[in-house]
């Protein structure tokens, strides 16, 4: 996930560069969406493998 949120975050820079800000702004935001889903996985898969295993 956070491979994939720094290359939309690439893809947003490299675009309000050259000057297509409605490009640069939906790649900013899919960046934010996967940042921040991969956060939530992220503490979701800490906190399930803390748990012990069955007997």
């Amino acid at each position: 996930m956070f491979g994939w949120a720094i290359t939309f975050l690439i893809i947003a820079i490299v675009a309000a560069l050259l000057g297509f800000s409605g490009i640069a702004g939906v790649a900013t935001n899919i960046a934010w969406i996967l940042f921040v889903v991969g956060l939530v996985l992220a503490v979701v898969f800490l906190v399930m493998g803390r748990r012990r295993p069955p007997l």
